[in-house]
């Protein structure tokens, strides 16, 4: 079985050395409702066909991925210098050739970063809460380079038609960006239609960063492909990878 087969390689410029791969749900050996290729260790899948399917990658990465801890926060690590198996942060960079940055997900937005030389690249994981209190933006700053260098993709998320929040949600954002209520459509009573790639591409113009890609991948939709938590509750996790060769 070829894996690539199953996963996502972006066509976003970015410069030849750095390499981007997005999986999908499917290639993998994981029993419904994780089925197949679910790359999370904490949704209740059998430990071994994570392990498994996480094996499953090693043809295609260069070395062994920093697999995170995500609670849903801001916090940022550079993977070439961590140091340890599993980290509790929200997003990655490296500068370091052949050290992959991973964040897993199943309806939060993936956030993938590098700049126009290819010397440094990050990866965010962008739930509502996490980019609302600025995950994007701590990776930007961690990355240490002008912001108008770099270029972004997003990957598979929850789609706007699907992503109801509370009013509570669109007000925090709206507090922290005036903007940000473009990207609410009322709903029912109290609730609201959020467009979470709409909110990361004006979280990162709002930095300098007009070079954006994708966001037009909806894991709620797309059964046959993605894992969606909203859609199924018990689901697996896809990995969003990137690294400098």
């Amino acid at each position: 079985m070829n894996l690539l087969e199953h996963c996502i390689v972006p066509d976003w410029n970015a410069p030849p050395n750095v390499r981007v791969l997005q999986t999908t749900r499917q290639g993998g050996g994981s029993a419904a409702p994780y089925d197949s290729l679910n790359l999370g260790d904490h949704v209740g899948d059998v430990p071994l066909a994570v392990a498994r399917n996480r094996m499953l990658l090693g043809p295609l990465l260069p070395s062994e991925p920093v697999w995170l801890k995500q609670v849903h926060g801001t916090v940022v690590i550079d993977t070439g210098v961590a140091g340890c198996g599993a980290p509790q942060a929200d997003a990655c960079i490296s500068r370091h050739r052949g050290a992959v940055c991973v964040v897993m997900t199943a309806d939060c937005l993936p956030v993938l970063l590098c700049d126009e030389r290819g010397s440094v690249v990050g990866a965010a994981h962008a739930g509502w809460r996490g980019l609302c209190e600025g995950v994007i933006e701590r990776t930007v700053q961690a990355m240490a380079v002008p912001p108008q260098t770099l270029m972004a993709w997003l990957g598979p998320a929850i789609g706007p038609q699907a992503f109801e929040v509370g009013d509570e949600v669109r007000a925090a954002f709206i507090a922290g960006q005036t903007q940000a209520g473009a990207a609410f459509t009322p709903g029912a009573p109290g609730k609201w239609l959020a467009d979470i790639y709409l909110l990361a591409r004006q979280r990162l113009s709002a930095l300098g960063i007009t070079r954006i890609s994708g966001g037009d991948l909806c894991t709620y939709s797309d059964r046959a492909r993605f894992f969606s938590y909203r859609r199924d509750g018990a689901t697996g996790r896809m990995g969003s990878f990137v690294w400098l060769e």
